[in-house]
């Protein structure tokens, strides 16, 4: 790795700046690309209208005249003659760029175009370019004190040192035509036309996802390898006999999901499969039987849920259907002798299925046989915790469950090392939940609906974006609100700042229907199962992300009653429009991907290598399904050994885990 510090032009300041940008090698600062880039063509003034934008180049005719506001921003001013026309020029907060700005000095003007007052209201001055013929001018993200021309300079003097590593193998290369990474780099940085710029784009971009998914890919098979050799010996018999038994019949989705995870208990490798579902879907139950087949092979297994009102909720469920099941509840506020007792008979096999919370992962709690591991919700825990309990077994098999249906992009990366198992079809007599958009204007229909659902019996959640404030978007401001639109109804309140105890307490207290409207933040977003709640009111709706709307959306249609989500908003808003069209939580998560791209879709930034430099995983989805192809096909046909540049990089990476 090449050595920033040595770089022609890199002092102890500029190596500061650099910093900032996340820029510590030559080949960061050679990946650092531009963002975008400015056309620059000089505009005719004669034919621009009002507001138009303009690109124009001229000298300059006076001194500039800074004014200064409040909180360091400022204004600065100055008149530039085009020769035809003289022209005035305000710029905000580039005070800095006055000592260049000298009388006679040339310069280029970009910026919109003030008609009536003949005047430029600037986003960019730039020196030392000559538009009479167009340029493609290449625009970064920087910081203070490191213009841009400079950085420019430090980039091509980079390129010029840096000892380029070609990461695609010359035979794709040859198969797709790219140019080769050298010229990539040096007109994505320094374009002279259109096409080209497209083709070095083209080759980087493809590089990038060629190694992203030859990591993925690698990973999977290095799994794999170290898996082999487990076969459960699951009786399916014995589970099909708990079928029988069950009150309901089972969908064909959860069949075929299970006989998929029954075929990997009985493999010759380690299960690693994700099951996803939409909310009410049935995923638990599924749990449940794969649970119950590994138990009668006499192995153990542990549930790890991300509260311990969810993992109380699945311990009675399971001691409900399976009355003879030796299970115990291993959570934070169990005292610190229950705990002991707990591991003590853990460690002396007396126990068949642990279920707890982060509990789980502590040194004390060591298992006799553990087999399976299954995971709820298994986004809200870190890759260190859900590694933890992987660890406290010989290979057992890891199940994860989730209730956020996932974008195929990212079933195509973040999970490509995993078998992913879904299940889309409700079971029967569960009703569609009505979604309805109201705007604050519509708020007295709103109450109305409300009050013929507490007439009813039902309880209702309220859901704000805020906990303290004013406006309707907080907590507080609603549970006054509430309070005196339903003074003879129990009202609660729940937010992030409550302590754990309380939070879980006033949880509990729902689930008992002792609260009937409960108003929250989001944090009532996973959980637990309130089947008398039939309507969810989410305020400020258009604040929400769409995968968010829909998981809260989840709380309620948990029984067979008709249930509601009212969403209050602008009702022209894209996403509220989306969650009133549909309640298919896969279209949603499609939605939402192309809505917000691939940033934090989960809430929470899975581990992995995400942050690409140049390609974008939303718009360069073909090329990521090619060079996951490729990548496959590489692996499988061609000698690391051959490719040393390749296999080194590989080394480093195989140790990450991206689930």
């Amino acid at each position: 790795m090449e050595e920033l510090q040595y770089l022609k032009g890199v002092g102890p300041k500029t190596l500061s700046l650099l910093n900032k940008l996340n820029i510590f090698t030559i080949e960061d600062l050679i990946s650092h690309y531009p963002y975008r880039y400015e056309v620059l063509k000089r505009s005719n003034i004669s034919e621009l209208i009002q507001d138009d934008k303009i690109i124009i180049d001229g000298i300059v005719e006076t001194i500039p005249i800074v004014y200064r506001f409040k909180g360091n921003m400022n204004k600065m001013q100055f008149n530039i003659n085009i020769g035809a026309n003289i022209l005035k020029v305000i710029i905000f907060n580039r005070a800095f760029l006055k000592t260049h700005l000298t009388i006679s000095k040339k310069i280029v003007v970009i910026g919109k175009y003030d008609l009536k007052n003949n005047t430029i209201v600037a986003s960019d001055i730039m020196f030392n370019i000559n538009i009479d013929v167009p340029k493609i001018i290449p625009i970064y993200k920087t910081t203070e004190g490191l213009n841009k021309k400079v950085l420019h300079t430090l980039i091509n003097n980079g390129i010029e040192k840096y000892k380029v590593t070609d990461y695609v193998p010359n035979y794709i290369s040859i198969e797709n035509s790219f140019i080769d990474k050298y010229s990539a780099l040096q007109n994505i940085h320094n374009p002279s036309n259109v096409d080209i710029t497209k083709k070095s784009m083209l080759r980087l971009k493809y590089e990038e996802l060629f190694m992203f998914m030859l990591k993925i890919n690698a990973l999977r098979e290095k799994n794999s390898e170290y898996t082999k050799g487990y076969n459960r010996n699951i009786d399916i018999n014995k589970i099909n006999e708990l079928i029988e038994t069950l009150p309901f019949k089972l969908t064909s989705d959860q069949e075929k999901v299970l006989n998929e995870i029954i075929d990997d208990l009985n493999s010759n490798r380690r299960m690693n499969r994700l099951l996803q579902g939409d909310v009410g879907s049935g995923k638990t139950i599924v749990a449940l039987l794969s649970i119950y087949g590994m138990i009668n092979s006499h192995y153990q297994c542990a549930l790890m849920a991300p509260t311990e009102i969810l993992a109380n909720q699945h311990y009675e469920s399971f001691k409900k259907i399976i009355p003879n099941l030796r299970v115990e509840l291993l959570i934070g506020s169990k005292t610190k002798k229950q705990k002991e007792q707990i591991n003590k008979r853990l460690e002396n096999n007396e126990i068949d299925l642990i279920i707890g919370t982060h509990a789980l992962i502590e040194d004390s709690v060591i298992f006799n046989n553990l087999g399976l591991i299954i995971t709820d919700e298994q986004h809200r825990f870190g890759v260190n915790q859900r590694n933890n309990l992987k660890n406290k077994g010989i290979f057992p098999d890891i199940l994860y469950m989730s209730a956020t249906p996932i974008p195929r992009t990212y079933a195509l990366t973040i999970y490509a090392d995993m078998d992913i198992s879904t299940i889309k079809t409700l079971p029967k007599g569960r009703k569609e939940i009505k979604t309805i958009v109201k705007s604050e204007d519509d708020i007295k229909d709103v109450l109305t609906m409300i009050k013929k659902e507490l007439d009813l019996s039902h309880q209702i959640y309220v859901v704000a974006p805020l906990i303290e404030g004013e406006n309707n978007d907080s907590v507080t401001k609603l549970v006054r609100q509430y309070s005196l639109a339903f003074k003879k109804y129990n009202i609660g309140m729940l937010h992030g700042k409550l302590k754990k105890e309380e939070k879980e307490n006033i949880m509990f207290k729902f689930i008992n229907k002792e609260i009937d409207i409960l108003i929250s933040t989001t944090v009532i977003e996973v959980g637990v199962d309130v089947k008398n709640a039939t309507m969810i009111v989410v305020h400020n709706a258009h604040l929400f992300g769409l995968s968010q709307l829909h998981q809260l959306r989840g709380r309620v249609g948990r029984n067979s009653f008709d249930s509601y989500c009212i969403l209050i908003g602008n009702k022209s808003n894209e996403r509220l429009k989306i969650m009133e069209s549909t309640t298919d939580g896969f279209q949603i998560s499609e939605e939402d991907f192309k809505l917000r791209g691939s940033g934090d879709i989960f809430g929470v930034r899975q581990s992995g290598d995400m942050n690409f430099k140049i390609a974008d995983i939303k718009k360069d989805y073909k090329i990521l399904q090619k060079a996951n192809v490729d990548a496959k096909e590489f692996l499988k046909k061609e000698s690391l050994d051959d490719y040393i540049h390749i296999k080194n990089e590989l080394s480093k990476s195989l140790n990450i885990t991206h689930v």
